[in-house]
């Protein structure tokens, strides 16, 4: 147990991120001379499980992010000289193999991993009812496991599927001697733990306001000092690029969240109780996070294999683009024996052109046009090289995007919960020994404190002088996916702006604004006074997932910079002068 504040930096927000990050992270030093206790690193999302499950398929000794092992090759000697411990969740579906692969590298480290999220063994227990066989299955655990591998003495440990929070969490109740009940804490934890687990987004990456960030190169990537009573500061290393300000933890904070009760294996986090300030330059306090017993069952995210997929994209250039493409469609299809042959077929037109464009590109707009089944022979060359028969005989200009390419397989993403009855989180320790993680207090049901529903009436404002402005002067916005959901975080920079902001974004102003494709889609809005932030959720847009979604945006990355270009009809006095 430590008194003073545990210092965890993050080094990846996915797997692919910048492999560089670690060793920046592990020789930087703060402004006191003091480096890292802690080195930790998220390699794990929906999408990433398909992915290893494949690698795995191919070589059961496979299963876990490569790159960290990567990384570790490069910084695992530093670390042990200098006292850092390492933790991630790179073992995916195979912490086990990781583990082995890093006691390979030779350098007498202390290796402990976590398992019990893989449920494909049995999943008799997971609701809804699961068909078939999934290619992944995993529940997601918390923190205590990599508690318990570094107060036994670990130098590094891998986990396979936890929630991005436990990264931070872990350490911090192992640093700090916390108890499975001390909530506001282990909330304070989880805060921070989402606010670093996507790396350079808490500090200027994907940030809206782009004229706040002075420093242009590529941003520093976060640190998390948490405190005893779970309270943080959110930092990066001094000469690093980027901006951590009030906005950018903000922004993060916002990112793939729902309701403010945010629930977690450990605790239920009540984000609308935490505080930001800014403490000073690149420092920014998260205080007063209160927490809650977690539910009764686990999250578990399910992958399986959705069958075969294709998709050409025609350019349509010119006059007449809506007829070019109707015609188009009618005879590729026509070619291609019926619109009835395939699983699936989508097929939009993306308007890029303008009249009298001033150069050949802006003149253009693509008809992007997708199938999916389950014969792969069907969405394969059969479909794309169908395509060039539109080359001679289809409409004037006729081009495609890309050559024709064969099909390739995709996933469908189902989430599913599991009672913590069914699943026995074990942490493996260094030298062999075996030890089962205890469950928390539960609770049947976790509170849902936000505000959620209609916001103040701001009909006294419309008496006031208007201006037709794009929505993003007033307000930031960051999104993202959740399976099938897209999450739209939108939050204002002053209290007259989110006064507005609250009243005006009703749950159907954002339909209106996102257009078509959320005509008949459920939609949910939860405000966070104290961030001055709505939270929007869009349900079923993205359909089954990354890996399946036939949107040109299939994570919900821009949507929420669309939101932001919309014309909105704002107070005067609202919008700033420098505009």
């Amino acid at each position: 147990m430590s008194t003073r504040p545990v210092v965890i930096g993050n080094c990846s927000g996915f797997y692919g991120d910048r492999l560089q990050a670690a060793r920046e992270m592990v020789e930087g030093v703060g402004a006191g001379g003091k480096g890292v206790d802690v080195l930790c690193g998220d390699y794990l999302a929906e999408l990433t499980m398909l992915i290893l499950a494949k690698a795995q398929a191919k070589d059961p000794a496979l299963g876990y992010a490569r790159t960290f092992l990567t990384q570790l090759e490069d910084v695992l000697g530093l670390c042990l000289e200098r006292g850092i411990k390492i933790v991630s969740n790179a073992g995916g579906l195979n912490a086990a193999g990781l583990a082995a692969a890093i006691e390979a590298l030779g350098t007498g480290a202390k290796v402990a991993y976590v398992e019990g999220d893989d449920l494909r063994g049995s999943l008799d227990a997971i609701t809804p009812a699961v068909d078939g066989k999934p290619v992944s299955a995993n529940a997601y655990l918390g923190g205590w496991g990599i508690a318990e591998a570094l107060a036994a003495g670990a130098d590094v440990v891998v986990t396979g599927r936890v929630t991005d929070a436990s990264l931070v969490v872990g350490p911090a109740a192992w640093w700090h001697g916390w108890a499975r009940d001390d909530w506001d804490a282990l909330a304070g934890a989880v805060a921070a733990g989402h606010v670093i687990e996507c790396g350079p987004q808490a500090t200027g990456g994907n940030y809206p306001f782009l004229d706040e960030i002075t420093d242009r190169r590529y941003p520093g990537f976060p640190i998390a000092e948490v405190a005893s009573d779970g309270s943080s500061v959110i930092t990066k290393h001094p000469g690093t690029g980027g901006l951590v300000s009030v906005g950018t933890v903000t922004a993060q904070l916002l990112y793939e969240i729902a309701e403010p009760a945010y629930l977690g294996p450990d605790v239920t986090s009540h984000f609308d109780a935490l505080t930001l300030t800014q403490e000073a330059e690149h420092r920014v306090a998260i205080t007063g996070t209160t927490g809650s017993p977690p539910p009764e069952t686990l999250k578990v995210a399910l992958n399986d294999v959705g069958g075969f997929r294709n998709t050409m994209t025609l350019v349509l250039t010119g006059l007449d683009i809506e007829a070019k493409a109707a015609h188009a469609e009618s005879l590729l299809f026509e070619v291609l024996g019926g619109r009835e042959r395939f699983a699936e077929v989508d097929v939009r037109l993306l308007r890029f052109d303008h009249p009298d464009a001033a150069s050949n590109a802006e003149a253009t707009a693509h008809l992007r046009v997708t199938v999916k089944d389950a014969d792969q022979r069907k969405v394969g060359r059969a479909f794309s090289n169908a395509t060039m028969e539109l080359a001679l005989g289809g409409y004037a200009g006729f081009h495609t995007l890309t050559p024709p390419t064969d099909a390739s397989a995709f996933g469908i993403y189902r989430p599913a919960a599991v009672p913590r009855t069914a699943v026995t989180q074990t942490v493996v320790l260094p030298d062999g020994e075996r030890r089962v993680i205890a469950d928390p207090e539960c609770a049947p049901a976790a509170p849902v404190r936000g505000y959620q529903g209609q916001g103040p009436d701001i009909r006294a404002r419309a008496a006031e002088p208007q201006v037709r402005v794009p929505l993003g002067l007033v307000a930031g916005a960051r999104s993202g996916d959740k399976g099938g959901n897209a999450n739209v975080g939108l939050w204002t920079r002053d209290d007259d702006s989110y006064a507005w902001l609250r009243g005006y974004l009703t749950v159907e102003k954002v339909r209106e604004l996102i257009g078509a494709e959320a005509a008949d889609l459920q939609i949910e809005r939860f405000d966070l006074p104290n961030l001055r932030a709505v939270n929007v959720v869009v349900h079923g847009v993205l359909g089954a997932g990354v890996a399946s979604s036939t949107r040109p945006d299939p994570q919900a990355k821009g949507l929420g910079e669309y939101l932001r270009s919309r014309l909105v009809d704002v107070p005067a006095a609202l919008v700033p002068a420098t505009r």
